[in-house]
């Protein structure tokens, strides 16, 4: 047979959430041809409301998928053997963003008695730990916080169900104030803030896809490629907004807000090269144990990580 160029190996990546500039960093990288120049055809797979990544994961439907550090050690602890093999994000965009009307001044005082909106399917699981480390129920009454199971808006404080909602610095928060809210109306606590900061979007894969050195080569390949996207994104906001929307085959979102979203998102990604930072980690598993008589995890887990991706790809 007479020798060409050899074809480009696949890889899909699921997506922990719907096409949005929080992954901005993967569809620069396949829109600027940073897969293609590393021998890649990378399929990227939007997630949802009904798509649990690492069930998708687990059933073969993608080789790497992007989740929060929570969910992932969740489920390893519950028998998968998930690893994490990169970190492009280093800080969190977690916070709750509360209605000052409420009085809602100080954490440690102010939420008792009061109801509070979380996120579930894997996103509860810093919220859970955060009410540990203040010593509060989350079954209600007037020493605990009621939680109210939010859906993915923020109509439960635009219609006052709850003193405060969960918001991402670079989503939600920016949806409440295009409602009609100003920031002066809002008092906003960071997790990162709060010292309860959990790691979030990783990339995680299957610990027996690190055994096999062709699915090594390959993922090593795909993070270098990656973070070369990312790091254009960070630069480039206003351009990655624009290729994530021509990603978008729902029509749901808009410029302005995916502009707003991939400069916020840039302040998460700055400060990462891919390799996830020892420190980071450790306070993410300690904010995990730390969950009083019903904890995330119940023990430090073992091989949840591994340097050997992105030693490979960084240097």
């Amino acid at each position: 047979m007479a020798g060409g160029a050899s074809a480009a190996d696949d890889l899909t990546l699921q997506l922990k959430w719907v096409t949005q500039a929080q992954f901005g960093g993967y569809y620069v990288a396949k829109d600027k041809g940073f897969y293609d120049e590393e021998g890649l055809n990378v399929t990227i797979k939007a997630g949802g409301p009904d798509i649990a990544p690492v069930q998708v994961l687990a059933g073969g439907g993608a080789d790497v998928t992007v989740e929060w550090m929570p969910a992932a050690l969740a489920a390893r602890e519950k028998g998968l053997p998930i690893v994490n093999i990169a970190q492009p994000f280093k800080k969190s965009g977690m916070m709750l963003t509360c209605l000052k009307e409420t009085g809602i001044v100080d954490p440690k005082t102010d939420f008792k008695g009061k109801t509070l909106g979380v996120w579930f399917s894997g996103n509860e699981y810093p919220f859970l730990s955060w009410m540990n480390h203040l010593g509060l129920s989350t079954n209600g009454g007037a020493d605990g916080v009621t939680v109210l199971k939010q859906g993915f808006n923020v109509d439960p404080l635009l219609q006052k169900q709850a003193a405060c909602i969960s918001t991402m610095t670079y989503n939600e928060y920016g949806q409440v104030i295009d409602a009609g809210l100003k920031p002066e109306d809002l008092v906003t606590f960071k997790y990162e803030d709060q010292g309860v900061a959990t790691l979030e979007d990783g990339l995680y894969v299957l610990q027996e896809k690190l055994a096999d050195p062709a699915m090594q080569d390959k993922l090593v390949r795909f993070v270098r490629a990656s973070m070369k996207g990312w790091k254009y994104a960070e630069e480039h906001p206003d351009e990655a907004a624009e290729i994530v929307l021509e990603n978008d085959e729902t029509g749901a979102q808009t410029l302005e807000h995916q502009t707003r979203m991939a400069s916020e998102i840039a302040k998460l990604t700055a400060g990462s090269n891919g390799a996830l930072d020892e420190a980071d980690y450790k306070r993410t598993v300690d904010t995990l144990l730390s969950g009083g008589s019903d904890p995330v995890i119940s023990k430090a887990p073992e091989g949840a990580w591994t340097h050997d991706i992105t030693d490979k790809a960084l240097n």
